[in-house]
C-alpha cells in the first residue's frame, strides 16, 4: 500500500512538472508572438481607445458591485429571516439570478423592457432603460447581488453562537453585538469570496459589449473589426489579467492585515 502511494506521488509530481513546463513554453511563445507582431502604429492608434475602454470597465464594475452589495444586505436578512414570505422572496430572487445566464438577464433588461416603453414613460423611467449603459449597470448589479447575498449569509452563519451568547452575558444591545462583534468577524470570512466575485464580475462585464457599451472588450472588438489584427484580443486579455492580479494581491494584503492577530 505504501509503495502504491509513493508511486502515485511520484507520477503526480512528474505530471505537475510537465504541466508547469507546458505553461512556461506557452508563456514564452506568447511573448515571442507579441514581439514578432509588434505594431507601433496599431498601438498609437488604438492605445487611447483601450485606456478609455478600461476606464469604462472599471467604472461599470465598481458601480455594479457596490449597488449589488447594498442590495445584498436586505436580501441576506430575508434569507435568514424567520418570516416565510421574506425568506421565500429572497430565495426566489437568489435562485433566479444564480440559475440563469447573465447574458440572458442582460438581454431581458435591454431588449425585453423595451416592450414596456409606454409604461416606463408613464412613470418617467424610460430615460434609464433606453440607455445601454444603465441597463448594463442594472443587470450586473442584480446578478452580483444574488451571489453576494449568499456570501454574506454564509459568512454570518459561520460565526459561532457563543459569540452571541457572550455578548448577551455582557448585556450588550443586539445592534451593538451585530455591528461590533458579528459583522467584523463575518467580513473576514467573506473577504476571499467577495474578491472572487469581484474578479468574476470583471471578466463577465465583457458581455456588455454586445449591447453597444464600449468597455475594454467593446473597444477591442472595434479595433479588431478595423484592423483584423489578432493581437488586439491578446492585449485585451493582458489588461484583464493585470486587473485580476491587482485584485488578487490587494485581497491577500488585506487578509494578511485583518488576520494579523491570528498569526503566531
Amino acid at each position: 500500500m505504501t509503495s502504491r502511494i509513493a508511486d502515485f506521488a511520484k507520477r503526480s509530481s512528474w505530471l505537475g512538472l510537465a504541466t508547469l513546463l507546458v505553461w512556461i513554453v506557452g508563456g514564452v511563445g506568447l511573448v515571442w508572438y507579441l514581439v514578432a507582431v509588434w505594431n507601433p502604429d496599431l498601438v498609437a492608434r488604438y492605445g487611447p481607445l483601450y485606456l478609455q475602454g478600461l476606464r469604462t470597465t472599471l467604472i461599470l464594475v465598481s458601480l455594479s458591485y457596490l449597488c449589488g452589495m447594498a442590495l445584498s444586505v436586505p436580501l441576506a436578512a430575508g434569507r435568514l429571516s424567520q418570516n416565510r414570505l421574506a425568506r421565500g422572496i429572497s430565495s426566489a430572487y437568489v435562485g433566479f439570478f444564480r440559475g440563469t445566464p447573465l447574458i440572458a438577464q442582460l438581454f431581458l433588461i435591454y431588449y425585453g423592457f423595451g416592450s414596456f416603453r409606454p409604461a416606463f414613460e408613464a412613470f418617467g423611467l424610460w430615460w434609464f432603460f433606453r440607455e445601454a449603459w444603465y441597463c448594463a449597470v442594472f443587470a450586473l448589479a442584480l446578478n452580483t447581488a444574488a451571489y453576494q447575498t449568499e456570501i454574506l449569509r454564509g459568512a454570518l452563519l459561520s460565526i459561532p453562537k457563543g459569540q452571541w451568547e457572550g455578548a448577551r452575558s455582557l448585556a450588550l444591545p443586539r445592534h451593538v453585538t451585530f455591528r461590533k462583534i458579528i459583522v467584523p468577524q463575518a467580513l473576514m470570512v467573506a473577504l476571499r469570496p467577495y474578491a472572487n466575485e469581484l474578479i468574476l464580475m470583471v471578466k463577465a462585464s465583457a458581455i456588455v459589449a454586445i449591447i453597444t457599451v464600449f468597455d475594454l472588450f467593446g473597444e477591442t472588438r472595434r479595433a479588431f473589426s478595423r484592423s483584423f489584427d489578432f493581437q488586439t484580443y491578446v492585449w485585451a486579455a493582458l489588461f484583464y489579467l493585470v486587473i485580476v492580479e491587482i485584485v488578487r494581491n490587494l485581497t491577500a494584503l488585506a487578509e494578511k492585515r485583518l488576520t494579523r492577530h491570528l498569526m503566531r
